[in-house]
């Protein structure tokens, strides 16, 4: 199990439940359907591990461990952790608290693959995107809950006003779905939006054709003025007007696809190439 300075004792409330903590941004799930729902998202082909972040008071760890992989949790709350250690003894070494963020997942899984699950903070939620694209080679798949707006830019494509950075990110790499709307009042305490679950496929060849630090850079380059044509908005990377002539750089950047985005950053990295030839 992930060490920590202090074993916490289970809060004591009415019914011996955890209190959700605002600075967390926790909501308990407490509908054992949709609970059930999440958990049967994953297929469980191709890895047999997977790592829920933020379980609480394992409403979804209750099922995830019905199914056939190894599941470990990952939780920054101490009395959550206490209350995982009394009511889930069968997890026994795979409670890991440490905050998902900071936490090197080398030291659990290594080389080996492993998917990940959650109903996840709102308030970090797209920060767990990023990282599970920083590992995407050891994520094949990848399914939770989100704030129903975020879920929905993720799997948004072109054309669209909440089309962004995460939307080409997350599609240039995975398969994005968006699977059902949850409602606030199956959370303890209730959000103040809905929830969206959505679910991603790594591709089977996930690897760009284009270098990818390039990629990445060009596409938050291009929607930090996301009104603006690509020809004024990558003004950055100082490229010639003949480049700049092409027709890319007359759309905004919401009109490109994942695939566009990769045209457009192999016609900039062919451009450094050779200048600097």
């Amino acid at each position: 199990m992930g060490k920590y300075k202090k074993k916490a004792k289970t809060p004591q409330t009415e019914n011996g439940d955890v209190r959700a903590k605002k600075h967390l941004g926790q909501h308990f799930l407490t509908d054992e359907s949709v609970a059930q729902d999440i958990s049967e998202t994953l297929s469980y082909k191709g890895y047999n591990k997977v790592l829920e972040i933020g379980p609480g008071m394992g409403v979804l760890t209750k099922y995830l461990l019905k199914q056939d992989a190894e599941v470990h949790v990952i939780e920054i709350d101490t009395e959550s952790v206490a209350y995982l250690e009394e009511h889930y003894p069968q997890l026994e070494d795979r409670i890991h608290q440490y905050d998902f963020l900071k936490y090197d997942l080398g030291t659990v899984f290594r080389d080996e693959a492993f998917a990940v699950i959650g109903n996840f903070p709102y308030n970090i939620s797209t920060q767990i995107v990023f990282k599970v694209l920083e590992l995407k080679h050891q994520i094949p798949e990848f399914s939770g809950m989100f704030q129903k707006e975020v879920a929905k830019r993720i799997c948004e494509k072109e054309g669209n006003k909440t089309y962004g950075i995460l939307s080409v990110l997350v599609q240039a790499f995975y398969e994005a779905e968006y699977l059902f709307t949850v409602p606030p009042s199956v959370f303890n305490p209730p959000p103040k939006v809905d929830s969206g679950v959505l679910r991603l496929t790594r591709k089977e060849d996930f690897s760009l054709p284009c270098d990818e630090k390039l990629f990445f850079r060009v596409v938050k380059t291009a929607f930090q003025q996301r009104r603006k044509t690509l020809r004024n908005s990558l003004k950055s990377f100082d490229l010639p007007d003949n480049l700049r002539e092409d027709i890319i750089f007359g759309k905004r950047p919401e009109q490109l696809g994942f695939r566009e985005f990769i045209d457009l950053t192999l016609k900039i990295q062919l451009y450094a190439i050779s200048n600097q030839q």
